[in-house]
């Protein structure tokens, strides 16, 4: 039989049917609910609802996602005065926890047989595939502080507060939150000196050529922000937010400065101090900013407590205790103003350019375990080559959000309860 008539008026109608349709240029649009089963008015929302719940997923997909790595108290979970991150190194992945550094650029971790450094948490280099160490030939090893090239591999060695470290510059992949960053260059550490040295190692959030951000530019477009939890917090409450996105829109900035001597450092323009409504009489040389003498301010994620130049601490201090009144003043270790009876504290507010920040007392007050003592959490700044920079710390940066905006050369610093 000759089906070939009546396949071929089959297909004369059908396109006389969409011709039909489409007359005028345009295309009948039918919602796909017509043509399926009829379901209640009910049913029929929630099934769009289910769907726009899966259509919304999808886009969210499609656009820049939101990178937040947990932070917590290093106190709290590894007995060290660092905040810390969860990092994923090697293939497969070595979860390490990563001390955050804004000061420090090149990121460096404690590798197996390493001689001296504190922790017993290590990377095993020798069961990642993806490891490999960088010969002295690589552009890398001339932004290392002194390199040397004992082997084939380059090496570099570096103080780091009481500590000295000697490490060997290597790759591997480094994972934050869910990204990955392929052959990520970072320290090996195979000998340490000192206390100072972060049990499991250090994230470099600085501003030079081998920290994180210079290594995912592409990736973070050199933006990121942290709120630390209180110290006392036991949780990964905190958060370091990588890149642009899902930073707060409400938010004051002040500029950031730079001085091509420490070109790491955060620099930002103190004005001035205020405890209660009192601006306090600081001379203005407290704050000046001087690239060759690298005087000036930053703000830093590893030191504890801030430090003020001394004619700015004292002032601080003398106003402060005035304030609170007549009772007694002691000390306790490394602080000069401590009360063992309840005390009213007036606020201290940080005066920058542009910008204001005024702290709740539990971001510059300290207490003893017991509750009997409590302490102006500052102090003068170290009678070293330090003594004429002012520290803003991580106590005083605790529950807020500080965002680092380095293509607009600014901070910015909003209130964000994260303990």
């Amino acid at each position: 039989m000759n089906t070939k008539p009546s396949t071929f008026l089959f297909s004369l109608l059908l396109l006389l049917r969409l011709l039909a349709a489409t007359s005028g240029g345009s295309l009948r649009i039918f919602h796909i609910s017509t043509h399926s089963k009829p379901l209640s008015w009910a049913d029929e929302v929630l099934q769009m609802q289910a769907k726009d719940e899966s259509r919304l997923q999808l886009l969210s997909s499609l656009v820049a996602r939101r990178s937040d790595v947990p932070i917590a108290s290093g106190r709290q979970v590894i007995q060290s005065p660092s905040y810390v991150v969860r990092a994923s190194i090697g293939t497969p992945a070595q979860t390490l926890l990563l001390a955050l550094d804004t000061s420090n650029d090149a990121t460096w971790i404690p590798c197996s047989g390493c001689v001296g450094c504190p922790g017993t948490s290590v990377f095993s280099s020798d069961q990642s595939s993806s490891f490999r160490p960088l010969p002295c030939q690589s552009p890398q090893c001339s932004q290392v502080p002194n390199p040397s090239c004992g082997t084939s591999a380059c090496g570099f060695n570096m103080t780091y507060g009481s500590s000295t470290v000697a490490a060997d510059l290597v790759q591997d992949n480094i994972t934050l939150a869910r990204d990955s960053v392929p052959a990520f260059t970072f320290g090996c550490i195979t000998k340490a000196t000192g206390s100072s040295v972060p049990p499991q190692g250090l994230l470099g959030l600085g501003r030079g050529s081998l920290s994180l951000l210079s290594q995912t530019q592409s990736l973070y477009q050199s933006t990121f922000s942290y709120c630390l939890p209180s110290f006392k917090s036991a949780s990964f409450s905190g958060s370091l937010r990588l890149g642009p996105v899902a930073q707060p829109k409400r938010i004051k900035y002040t500029p950031l400065l730079r001085n091509p001597r420490r070109s790491s450092l955060y620099y930002v323009n103190l004005i001035a101090i205020r405890v209660g409504s009192k601006v306090v009489n600081i001379p203005s040389s407290a704050f000046t900013f001087n690239t060759a003498t690298g005087s000036g301010t930053i703000i830093d994620s590893g030191t504890t407590f801030t430090r003020l130049v001394a004619p700015a601490y004292t002032a601080v201090r003398d106003e402060f205790q005035r304030r609170v009144g007549n009772a007694t003043v002691s000390s306790l270790g490394g602080f000069d103003t401590c009360y063992t009876v309840p005390i009213v504290s007036p606020t201290i507010t940080f005066m920058f350019d542009a910008m204001n920040v005024t702290l709740p007392p539990d971001n510059f007050l300290i207490h003893s375990t017991a509750g009997s003592t409590t302490c102006l959490a500052m102090a003068s700044a170290p009678d070293n080559v330090n003594s004429v920079l002012n520290v803003i710390a991580n106590m005083q940066q605790q529950n807020h959000r500080i965002v680092f905006d380095i293509p607009n050369s600014r901070v910015g610093v909003a209130r964000e309860p994260c303990s």
